[in-house]
Formats: structure tokens, C-alpha cells, sequence
């Protein structure tokens, strides 16, 4: 009986390990390093010449801007309890659109065709990623 105990005690405590999300602090960046990161990265994938780094920079910083903004925005009505009304959903979601097709014709007039096929290639598959892990991803 003791073993049995013994055993269902063992047995126990790794299932509940094993079930321990990850705890790891998040790493807070600030709107410029976000925008270096990102451009960094847009630089390493699209092949970017120093002018198209610099055209590209005031884009990426005016959404992340908007993107940090929000996401304040949606903490506070957490906090509150604030749910979003129906025309509130709907006009985010409009908002949101429009950000997408700025950016789009924006990057249309400063990208090659090369690099405007790669880059949205890489956001279908950055998008379908979110998908399979049961996320839905409405990043600009």
C-alpha cells in the first residue's frame, strides 16, 4: 500500500511539472529597438540597399507605434472590464485593414518586385504559423 501511495505521489508530481507553462520574463523593448530588430530582419530577408533602410524606418516605427498603443489600450479595457462593443470590433478591424493596404502600397513604391514577392510570402507563412499554434494573428 505504501508502494502504491509512493508511486501515485511520483506520479503525480510529474504530470503537474509537465503541465507548468513557461514563465519566462518577457522581454520589454523599447519602440526604437523594436523598429532595429524589424528592420534588421526585413534586411536580411528582402537583401535591403541603405536607402531602402531609411525609406522603410519611418513605416515600420509609425506601426509599431500604433501597434504599442493599442496594445495599452486593450490592457487597460482588460483591467476595466471593458468589452468592445460590436462598431468598436468592427472599426479596429477597418482600422487595422487600412494600416495593411498603407503599408502594402508603401512598400510596392519602395521595393523591387523581388522583394515584395519574398516579403509577402514570408507573411503568408508567418500567419499561417500563428494558425497552427491556435493563435489568430492580426499583425500589420
Amino acid at each position: 500500500m505504501k508502494k502504491l501511495i509512493l508511486v501515485f505521489v511520483l506520479v503525480s508530481t510529474f504530470i503537474v511539472n509537465a503541465q507548468k507553462k513557461y514563465s519566462g520574463k518577457k522581454l520589454n523593448f523599447t519602440v526604437e529597438q523594436k523598429v532595429n530588430l524589424v528592420l534588421k530582419k526585413m534586411t536580411l530577408n528582402l537583401d535591403l540597399t541603405e536607402k531602402q533602410q531609411k525609406q522603410i524606418r519611418p513605416i515600420i516605427k509609425a506601426q509599431i507605434t500604433k501597434r504599442v498603443a493599442e496594445l495599452e489600450k486593450r490592457k487597460q479595457n482588460k483591467i476595466d472590464n471593458n468589452e468592445l462593443s460590436v462598431d468598436e470590433a468592427y472599426a479596429m478591424k477597418i482600422k487595422r485593414l487600412d494600416d495593411k493596404i498603407f503599408i502594402k502600397k508603401s512598400l510596392k513604391k519602395i521595393l523591387n518586385k523581388n522583394q515584395l514577392k519574398k516579403f509577402e510570402e514570408r507573411r503568408k507563412y508567418m500567419k499561417g504559423r500563428g494558425k497552427k499554434r491556435g493563435r489568430i494573428h492580426c499583425k500589420s
